[in-house]
């Protein structure tokens, strides 16, 4: 359970844990950035050789194969290639020995004391050849130590680590590519020149380009200490007084945005802070549900159909959109708005249509225009919110 000194305001403490987060990943990326940039390269190989990344975890680490996997096959970064990747979570020790072919890279997830399936698994799949990530974990092709003993803030590293993964992976695509336009995202590739450096050149500096991301993501942590605290404890108090009187969270999002709709609401129905649960649930979670509203009636209404069925009196929805402007986010905020339901919106860029029409009362904006640095401000800004509800006391749950 979450410690607090009996005279820190909750915005003091909101701050210092976003401070706390920044500490680890000083501590945790400088170590981090040249193995980091090796095993891009060793993914790289894989891919080239037509492996495809296996990724699984359990409960909450679940939901991060899961972004991880959305994120390979479905670039956010405009004229990268989709690479074949896929979450096996709901049935991995079998799946893993049904499917693994040795040119296939092994990606387990895990809390910070590790999961002890989850890494035999990973033992037997490298038996077979294939290249295991143990995140965290020992004995692997790429193992860390986890970056915190905090289940929340070691997620939120994790999460930043496999940006990175994705992002600088291309890297080596594109360096066996040299002479062609790197296109619009050129720029978080400045040491790809005209002319092919070595591999071992190359290395070195991906793991500078992977320090600055980490860097990157501490200025965005540091501005929504600076300009988001106060909407953050503004929107905590009023979730606490919607759950006080009998409601739950409404989650939803797409995407990667959907794996983090999914973890918030399995971050409060099975805490692993020692917290009492909270009541919950994920509009993200259900494919079934979502294909087949999609197929009948289309992506727009993918969420509204099911508020309309899910949503009671005290509710509060909440909507996780990095654009500010998925149709379908927007027409289940309507939805609550008509309902006179408490929203509360996870934004990125200028906080887009949702913000501009005011369709959340609580909208939390993170100013940034690059999707991977806004879905990890996001995690720390969703598990700051579940934490706060703990600062406030138990009588939310």
């Amino acid at each position: 359970m979450l410690k607090h000194a009996p005279t820190q305001s909750l915005e003091e403490w909101i701050v210092r844990r976003l401070a706390e987060r920044n500490g680890a990943a000083e501590r945790f990326f400088p170590q981090q950035a040249l193995p980091l940039a090796r095993a891009c390269r060793l993914m790289f190989e894989r891919f080239e050789r037509g492996g495809r990344l296996l990724a699984f975890g359990r409960g909450a680490y679940a939901t991060d194969a899961q972004h991880v996997s959305v994120e390979f096959v479905h670039p956010v970064i405009v004229g990268k290639r989709a690479l074949p990747a896929m979450d096996l979570s709901l049935a991995f020790e079998h799946w893993v020995d049904a499917v693994v072919t040795p040119d296939d890279i092994v990606m387990g997830f895990g809390p910070p004391d590790g999961d002890r399936d989850v890494l035999h698994t990973l033992a037997a799949a490298r038996s077979r050849g294939a290249l295991a990530f143990a995140l965290p974990g020992h004995d692997a092709d790429y193992a860390v130590a986890a970056p915190s003993h905090d289940p929340h803030i070691h997620q939120e590293m994790i999460e930043i680590l496999c940006h990175t993964l994705y992002e600088t992976v291309h890297v080596f695509f594109e360096h066996r590519e040299m002479g062609h336009d790197v296109g619009a995202s050129g720029f978080l590739y400045p040491f790809l020149g005209g002319t092919a450096a070595s591999q071992d050149s190359l290395v070195e500096e991906v793991a500078a380009s992977i320090l600055m991301k980490a860097q990157d993501a501490r200025a965005l942590r540091e501005q929504i200490a600076a300009d988001q605290t106060s909407a953050i404890v503004d929107a905590v108090q009023a979730i606490a007084g919607e759950l006080r009187a009998g409601g739950k969270l409404i989650l939803f999002g797409n995407g990667g945005s959907a794996t983090d709709a999914t973890d918030w609401a399995l971050d409060c129905v099975m805490p692993e802070d020692g917290s009492r649960p909270i009541r919950a649930v994920s509009l993200s979670l259900e494919p079934a549900v979502i294909t087949a509203v999609a197929n009948d009636v289309g992506t727009e209404v993918v969420f509204l159909r099911q508020l309309i069925a899910q949503a009671r009196p005290h509710d509060i929805a909440i909507g996780l959109s990095t654009s500010g402007g998925s149709k379908n986010i927007v027409a289940a905020l309507e939805e609550a708005r008509k309902r006179a339901m408490v929203t509360v919106a996870l934004l990125g860029y200028d906080g887009g249509e949702i913000a501009r029409r005011s369709l959340a009362d609580f909208p939390i904006v993170v100013h940034s225009d690059y999707i991977p640095r806004i879905q990890e401000a996001q995690g720390a800004i969703y598990h700051i919110i579940r934490e706060s509800l703990e600062f406030l006391g138990s009588d939310v749950a």
